[in-house]
């Protein structure tokens, strides 16, 4: 089934996880709600922009075509213009507008092209969904891996693209639920034999473009502590508790796309 299928049903997925641990608010609003968002982030439409031409890039690579850069380039500009042209709503940042980031993004796959390290792994799959219940657990937990591939050995090597302000840190990586949630359900779709390597892909938009790859594994108590993490949000989700977090140190305050709404809830509340 596709991921924009399973999305219609009921579910858990990394985004709305993170979404309710940061803002039980946001959650609300977003996913119980469905609210119309206020705004779009430029980085979220530049972001996905990105995400589509590195599907592109493994597609063809999958059956032995190597893009060019300038069809690398060709392809992110079509993405880019469906996903932002003439698009209002989408809020920028200072000094940011469509053709900037246009010419950014082409020189961020540039800098991926050049740069990329090469490897000799099979491509399995590219942007692959799944769907798995955890045992005590009503609903099903969804997403999709961006990479799949395997090495001589058959370690599967699974692979989350990301387009970053700046470079991670080795904590980030080694702590990130995203990647653990991601070994869950590997395991949950049969690959529990394997050994698993998991690797974030990170196009960095720092002043000197640049691309790192990260690998970093899990053990069997990063995902016991996941699974945890797991139950409690969907118990909070199930009883109904959406505690906001307004606090000036929750970053996505600041952009976020139900400002509006939010203010109204606090007013609403505290009448």
């Amino acid at each position: 089934m596709a991921l924009s299928d399973l999305r219609l049903m009921p579910h858990l997925s990394a985004s709305s996880i993170g979404d309710y641990i940061d803002c039980g608010l946001l959650f609300r609003f977003g996913r119980i709600d469905k609210l119309k968002p206020e705004s779009r982030s430029d980085n979220m439409e530049f972001g996905s922009a990105i995400h589509r031409t590195l599907e592109e890039i493994y597609q063809n690579r999958m059956v032995g075509i190597e893009l060019s850069i300038k069809e690398i380039h060709s392809i992110f500009e079509e993405h880019w213009t469906r996903l932002a042209y003439g698009q209002d709503e989408i809020q920028y940042s200072e000094g940011k507008n469509f053709e900037t980031l246009l010419l950014e993004g082409k020189e961020l796959l540039t800098t991926y092209y050049h740069k990329r390290p090469k490897d000799n792994f099979q491509i399995l799959a590219i942007e692959e969904p799944f769907s798995f219940i955890l045992e005590g657990c009503d609903i099903p937990i969804i997403g999709a891996f961006d990479l799949l591939e395997e090495d001589e050995s058959q370690t599967l090597i699974i692979t989350d693209f990301k387009t970053s302000q700046r470079a991670y840190s080795r904590d980030e990586v080694d702590r990130n639920f995203q990647l653990t949630l991601y070994q869950i359900a590997a395991k949950s779709l049969g690959y529990s034999d394997r050994e698993i390597l998991l690797r974030f892909d990170c196009l960095i938009k720092t002043k000197s473009l640049k691309v790192e790859q990260y690998y970093t594994t899990r053990s069997e108590i990063d995902e016991r502590r996941a699974v945890r993490k797991i139950f409690e949000v969907w118990n909070g989700i199930s009883k109904g508790v959406f505690i906001p977090n307004d606090s000036p140190s929750n970053w996505k305050c600041k952009g976020c796309a139900f400002k509006k709404h939010c203010d109204d809830w606090f007013l609403q509340e505290a009448a």
